[in-house]
């Protein structure tokens, strides 16, 4: 794997030019370009908040934020993965004739993802300081300056996924339809619309229990942590007692170090699965 990492860092600058070139052909014929990548987290968030806040009577201050801190790592995780699973196939007339590391191709769409996702979190905090000069209170946390390290766990999980679904996905097509129901299933699974107060305070049997079990799910751990490290802990009502709170829940690292850990064994697998199956790609008809 060590070769392959040198091979991968003489081929740099191929990467950034791959990387440029899904920023520009995103967006090529858009008048609005970038702007459209941030519009579309806030516009979700918006009808969200109407219909959750509104209809669905989810008393949350500022619920639009929260809703943001959570959705947009998760539409990171699943645009990166589902434009990299046709990333190999796609090029399979490129990578038959001219040989580079072809790891490079999910990659750039990872990469591309990624400063996507860079653009709309500083849109989220644009945000809450116009919350913060509108309504005098600044939901922001100084604790935003650990949010990098979430970033970084978070893209070596989506990287190792990347490259095992790119790779799969070159032989069977059926893969990119089983990971398009899959991510459907576990934005669900994720605290992306709820919070992690009401999965712990779940009437069920070993709710404590159930509370582990479902942050397992690293995007359910990292979910929570980005809105742990951004906003205020929200004050969630607690529907079976009306006219109160659920209790607040704090920034939970070690649920933190087990994502981490169980993304950096995806990182791992993933680059050895792919530097596998890379050679047979050529033998694809």
């Amino acid at each position: 794997m060590r070769e392959e990492l040198r091979e991968l860092w003489k081929f740099r600058e191929l990467l950034i030019t791959l990387v440029e070139r899904e920023l520009r052909i995103r967006y090529k014929n858009s008048s609005l370009g970038f702007a459209w990548s941030l519009l579309n987290p806030l516009v979700t968030a918006l009808v969200m908040t109407t219909v959750f806040g509104l209809f669905l009577k989810q008393d949350v201050k500022s619920y639009g934020l929260y809703i943001l801190a959570g959705y947009l790592p998760y539409l990171f995780f699943q645009f990166a993965i589902m434009d990299s699973a046709q990333s190999i196939y796609n090029a399979l007339p490129i990578v038959k004739k001219v040989y580079f590391p072809r790891e490079i191709l999910p990659l750039a769409a990872v990469l591309s993802n990624f400063i996507h996702f860079l653009l709309a979190l500083g849109a989220l905090v644009i945000i809450s300081l116009g919350v913060w000069i509108v309504y005098g209170n600044l939901p922001l946390k100084h604790t935003i300056i650990f949010v990098p390290i979430l970033m970084i766990i978070q893209l070596a999980l989506v990287t190792g996924l990347s490259l095992i679904i790119s790779a799969l996905n070159t032989f069977y097509e059926d893969v990119k339809y089983i990971v398009g129901v899959l991510l459907y299933l576990l934005f669900f699974l994720s605290p992306v619309l709820y919070f992690s107060e009401q999965v712990k305070s779940a009437d069920v049997k070993n709710a404590s229990l159930l509370f582990d079990l479902y942050h397992l799910n690293p995007m359910a751990a990292l979910c929570t942590g980005y809105r742990k490290l951004l906003l205020d802990n929200a004050a969630v009502p607690d529907r079976d007692n009306p006219g109160s709170f659920l209790p607040p829940l704090d920034m939970n690292w070690g649920q933190i170090g087990v994502a981490a850990v169980i993304s950096l064994a995806v990182l791992w697998i993933g680059y050895s699965m792919f530097n596998r199956m890379k050679w047979k790609f050529v033998e694809r008809p």
